[in-house]
């Protein structure tokens, strides 16, 4: 029985993918559900798998591009598995002997030298004095006089070689997204710096009871997302976008997060995040992370933000110009967190300090809206417990659901 095996739709309005990576080569018996090859869309990867067992033939080179529909490779089931060649190979090796001559063994006896490491001829593979004396000279450097002479005036310089690989579909597709924005928006990027403080002294306290009771962790992002969301409402157009001569307002909060996997950066979205509790951010956070690592990212949870979070102090970044993702309208990178030397209440005292980084479309958001907008989300995270928690640390078990 023939199986043909076609190329999924990665998504609407995608109609032509990319052959990325073939695991498999023809003739190779694969295993149902094996997987045999990647192919890329301009928005995503995605992993095809065998149908069935059987022998694979394949009918699309690497590299070549194919339409949505058409047949990718095709699994004949009527065919066993068979002894790989290797182990053929490896079989026929076993049996081969290596015979020393009465005098190579006495020179494999006073320069102790392993039969293992000596080449021969023939079926057998005898071991001749020639080949021992040869084998011999080629692996001792510990004579002078055979060693070669250096001049170390000289340069010497290390392998120099170059690998030169094709971009893949996802990788170009974003290439031009990223220099249409440069050269269709008019990209500001306003900085900001906050004392963590806070947030480090709630997490703290309450961290561990947080994962025991929920399976996931406290993490930064939960407070950054309700600030942005907090000032995303404070500051209407920032959530925005234009539309050819309009401007679309946006009364829900759909904020994408940045993380990084294996095919490069995602940027999954956390649905109505307004509606979302530490615990829900923290948990859709997780999902989202894991399915971007494990490769099993969909393009629906990636369309639709409307704010995107980008923190690059994962990395150790400690200041940057995040660039916006469109068709929003503004991106604010959060970075790494350092210990600095701030001045409060006329003393100087040491403090966990963050840099952050809004960039924005200043076709759409002025001055004062992205100012504000940033200094809005500093003031929720410099006092979480007055705009995140609603005012007071006694409600702090009952917003984190402890």
């Amino acid at each position: 029985m023939i199986i043909k095996v076609k190329v999924p739709s990665p998504g609407e309005s995608i109609t032509e993918v990319e052959v990325a990576s073939w695991f498999v080569k023809n003739g190779d018996y694969v295993s149902k559900n094996q997987v045999i090859a990647e192919i890329d869309s301009d928005k995503a990867t995605l992993e095809i798998s065998a149908e069935e067992n059987g022998v694979i033939s394949l009918m699309v080179e690497k590299g070549n591009k194919i339409q949505v529909g058409d047949v990718l490779c095709i699994i004949d089931t009527s065919k066993k598995k068979s002894i790989d060649n290797e182990e053929k190979i490896q079989k026929k090796q076993d049996i081969i002997k290596k015979i020393p001559s009465p005098a190579s063994k006495k020179i494999l006896s006073e320069k102790n030298i392993s039969i293992e490491f000596i080449q021969g001829t023939g079926k057998e593979v005898k071991i001749t004095k020639k080949n021992c004396i040869l084998d011999e000279l080629s692996t001792d450097n510990t004579d002078s006089s055979l060693s070669p002479i250096i001049d170390e005036s000289i340069p010497t310089y290390r392998s120099r070689e170059k690998k030169i690989t094709p971009l893949s579909s996802l990788r170009r597709k974003l290439s031009e997204r990223l220099v249409s924005v440069k050269n269709q928006t008019a990209v500001l990027t306003t900085f900001n710096e906050v004392d963590m403080q806070e947030i480090f002294i709630i997490r703290k306290k309450y961290k561990n009871i947080f994962k025991e009771k929920h399976g996931v962790n406290l993490g930064f992002m939960s407070f950054f997302t309700l600030s942005c969301v907090r000032a995303l409402k404070l500051y209407p157009d920032v959530n925005a976008m234009i539309s050819g001569s309009e401007k679309i307002n946006f009364e829900y909060y759909d904020i994408s997060i940045a993380i990084s996997g294996s095919k490069g950066l995602m940027v999954p979205v956390i649905r109505n995040a307004e509606d979302l509790s530490f615990r829900g951010i923290e948990k859709e956070i997780h999902r989202l992370s894991t399915r971007v690592r494990n490769g099993k990212i969909t393009i629906n949870e990636m369309t639709g933000g409307t704010f995107t979070i980008t923190n690059g102090g994962v990395f150790g970044s400690m200041l940057s110009t995040p660039i916006i993702n469109p068709p929003q309208s503004a991106i604010l990178g959060i970075h790494k967190v350092v210990e600095r030397p701030v001045v409060i209440n006329g003393a100087i005292v040491i403090r966990p300090v963050m840099y952050l980084a809004l960039s924005y479309d200043h076709r759409i958001i002025d001055g004062r809206e992205s100012v504000g907008f940033l200094v809005s989300v500093k003031e929720a995270i410099e006092n979480p417990i007055k705009f995140l928690m609603e005012g007071s640390e006694n409600n702090i078990h009952r917003v984190l659901e402890l």
